[in-house]
């Protein structure tokens, strides 16, 4: 496999530049505070191939939805983040040659991602006629002051003399790759040459979606002095343009401060204004200050969350790639935002929301951020229900349905047999809601707003499933499971386990409610004894001889052969036609796997090795969700080294482009599974109960390992080596755990051996 990154515990890396590389470096030096992001493109521009993109959270588009076949009940959009203006741009010409790494000749290239802190930094050395210069950049995207980009670049001449121009811009003219059609989605509002600011404006829309405005605005400095050039503007866009003159061994310093304020946050016509005080706020400091601020802040990020591991630094660099691609995309500070498959990195998916949110990133951020980010995350679907109820509407049933692909809580994805047939996410996403409060210990959520989510989805539920006279059972037709190359089959075991555990969840926690939430939903008894006559009598198809769960019906019709026969054929989805991928037995993603995975607790070790041994060899993993979930169900099967393969194919999907797909952006939201198979996998935590336990082992090839999670209060620190396991309970009441079984006790301050 090829490798275009070196291997470095804290950083993404790379000494050679490859222009058929060039998207992939992109995808992996991509930045972002959870406020914007943007693809690792060069200051300077680049004429090769390239995906240029910048993106800001929240900011969105209803592009109109193109289908050949129109059905009732599609939606009328496809949501989507446009590529927002771009506002890196520092054009650079040496004695009236451009640089472009597409066209100039060039030495000494050097990109890096450094994980400490989200900076990103890049040099070379330009050879021209008579001349060398080396060029530096920095930049990054502040995380205290979320509206603030900084962008550093010095030119340090070697061997003779440079004139060298500067044009610093800001370029509303952007457009998208995947757009339906050729129209710009941004429209000029306009530019100020003073304030050095352009406004822009997303074009109107046919369906009540608000339109955005967003405020950009740039000062340039050299040794903390302002730095005027000659400012011209054109519609959507504005050019500031300088030049020195450097003799040999002279540098120039060029700081270029940008502010990115959006209408989500203020009025238009507040925006220059704000902006201008917010440049003020960042220039009272140098770049070295607020970089300085930034890195302390992510700091205390890294103190909490950093998993070490030791023997294995290919490992190390995966997981903290991930954890900080992770917190670049979301840290719960805004509680209308969520977060996007591909983050801030790519266009693919649309920068919208999934159920990959509920299923993979809660899990995780629970041990390792504050209870009030996954409560933002919870709150976040509850604002969205009366989207939830039209999309349910849509389809000509009560309840909520909520949307697997969205915005604002309105479906937005244009692909039938996924928008409404994959409707395992109305579970999935009430199932964080039970997540939370067995981790926190917090009731007060499922108590009173989740209540609502409980019971919309309920009775969605309760009208989506029929009753079969022949099998004398509430069955389910034409849905779509979580592995979708099967569409639109009956009886799929993972959704059907899931409407029946939404079910049984709902009535069980329908009497601890609060009375004004019991009033507000008003389940009536005859509501209640038709979803317990479901929870008794959802049919679940299995094959009793093989003591498997079938993941539809027919499943075993299919030609079953292990993955392993078509190795030359793989991807296949790159590979086949979809009718034959829809025939074959190949399983994109955990599906019965993944039932077993979040209802852990509900199955038998026997029942849990008969589907893994089953299934796994027919997955193909060309999912980013899905090797995460076998790697944990693999090590609690004692299955270590198929848990460590699955492991590194999780933790380095995207450093080795595992599925030949990195070039469209990260796969931001199945990141977390990575922490997840070392913390629940290869240390094996359960939170079963109200009772916090571990099973670890340590993988072969590592020396040890260590993570910290929070827990209703408390900060642990988890050690694992091949001589046993030290718990250090840093903060917090004593606490009892279970490790292999063995009870023991943590102490504040103390490191207990178990």
């Amino acid at each position: 496999m090829k490798r275009i990154f070196e291997i470095d515990p804290w950083k993404v890396i790379t000494h050679n530049f490859d222009p058929k590389d060039k998207r992939l470096q992109e995808s992996m030096t991509a930045i972002g505070n959870d406020y914007m992001g943007m693809r690792g493109n060069f200051e300077e521009g680049y004429s090769g191939d390239s995906l240029q993109g910048t993106y800001l959270a929240g900011v969105w588009f209803p592009d109109k939805t193109v289908v050949g076949w129109w059905k009732n009940g599609y939606p009328k959009y496809f949501g989507k983040t446009p590529n927002a203006p771009s506002f890196i741009g520092i054009g650079i010409t040496v004695n009236g040659e451009k640089i472009d790494l597409a066209k100039v000749k060039f030495d000494d290239f050097e990109l890096a991602l450094d994980m400490h802190q989200g900076l990103l930094t890049r040099s070379f050395v330009y050879e021209g006629k008579d001349v060398k210069v080396k060029f530096e950049f920095e930049r990054f995207l502040h995380i205290i002051q979320k509206e603030a980009a900084l962008i550093k670049v010095k030119a340090t001449v070697l061997e003779g003399h440079a004139k060298i121009d500067f044009d610093s811009t800001l370029d509303g003219t952007v457009v998208n790759e995947d757009s339906n059609y050729g129209d710009r989605f941004w429209i000029p509002l306009g530019e100020d040459k003073d304030e050095k600011t352009i406004q822009v404006k997303t074009k109107a829309n046919p369906y009540d979606v608000p339109q955005f405005t967003v405020l950009l605005k740039e000062s340039l400095r050299h040794n903390g002095e302002a730095v005027n050039g000659d400012v011209t503007t054109e519609d959507a866009k504005l050019s500031e343009k300088f030049s020195v003159d450097l003799n040999e061994n002279e540098s120039y310093e060029l700081e270029k401060d940008v502010i990115v304020v959006t209408s989500r946050d203020v009025e238009d016509k507040d925006q220059p204004a704000v902006a201008d005080n917010l440049m003020k706020k960042l220039q009272s400091k140098s770049f070295d200050e607020n970089l300085a601020d930034h890195t302390e802040a992510w700091k205390k990020r890294w103190e909490t969350s950093d998993v070490e591991i030791a023997g294995d630094d290919a490992a190390q660099q995966g997981i903290r790639f991930n954890i900080c691609q992770l917190f670049m995309t979301y840290y719960g500070e805004d509680k209308r935002l969520n977060v996007g498959p591909k983050g801030f990195t790519g266009e693919k998916y649309g920068g919208a929301t999934y159920w990959d949110t509920e299923a993979y990133i809660v899990p995780m951020y629970l041990a390792v951020t504050k209870p009030s980010v996954t409560r933002a995350l919870l709150q976040y679907r509850h604002d969205q229900l009366p989207g939830a109820y039209h999309n349910a509407k849509e389809q000509g049933l009560p309840g909520a349905l909520f949307p697997m692909v969205t915005f604002n809580g309105i479906e937005c994805h244009n692909e039938w047999e996924i928008t409404f047939e994959e409707i395992h996410r109305n579970a999935d996403i009430p199932h964080a809601i039970a997540m939370y409060t067995d981790y926190t210990g917090d009731d007060s959520y499922v108590k009173n707003e989740g209540m609502d989510v409980l019971v919309g989805t309920a009775r969605f539920w309760a009208a989506r499933v029929h009753w079969s006279k022949w099998r004398n059972k509430y069955v389910m037709h034409g849905v779509t499971g979580p592995n979708e190359y099967e569409n639109n089959v009956n009886n799929n075991w993972f959704t059907n386990t899931m409407a029946r555990w939404l079910l049984k969840y709902t009535l069980e926690r329908l009497p601890l409610a609060t009375k004004e939430a019991q009033e507000r939903v008003h389940v009536t008894d005859e509501e209640k004894a038709k979803w317990q006559d479901i929870v008794d009598n959802m049919y679940l198809p299995e094959d009793k001889e093989r003591g498997i769960f079938l993941q539809q019906d027919d499943f075993l019709d299919k030609d079953i052969r292990p993955v392993s026969e078509i190795e030359d054929q793989r991807p296949i989805n790159q590979h086949w036609s979809w009718d034959k991928i829809l025939r074959s037995p190949f399983i994109k993603q955990a599906d019965v796997l993944q039932g077993i995975y979040f209802l852990n607790d509900e199955y038998t070790m026997e029942q849990k090795e008969k589907n893994f041994d089953f299934y796994e060899p027919l997955t193909v993993h060309e999912s980013s969700l899905s090797p995460c979930i076998h790697s944990i169900l693999a090590a609690e099967l004692g299955k270590q080294e198929k848990a460590v393969e699955l492991y590194q194919r999780t933790a380095r999907l995207d450093l080795d482009n595992y599925n030949n797909d990195t070039v469209d952006g990260l796969h931001i939201t199945s990141m977390s599974g990575s922490w997840l198979a070392i913390v629940q996998g290869f240390a094996g935590m359960r939170y079963d109960h109200n009772q916090l336990k571990f099973n670890p082992f340590v993988p072969e090839g590592w020396d040890h390992y260590s993570f910290k999670i929070n827990y209703r209060g408390r900060l642990i620190e988890v050690y694992v080596d091949h001589e046993g396991t030290k718990l250090t309970l840093l903060k917090g009441e004593d606490l009892d755990v279970l490790v292999h079984d063995k009870k023991i006790t943590l102490k504040e301050g103390e490191t207990t051996n178990a």
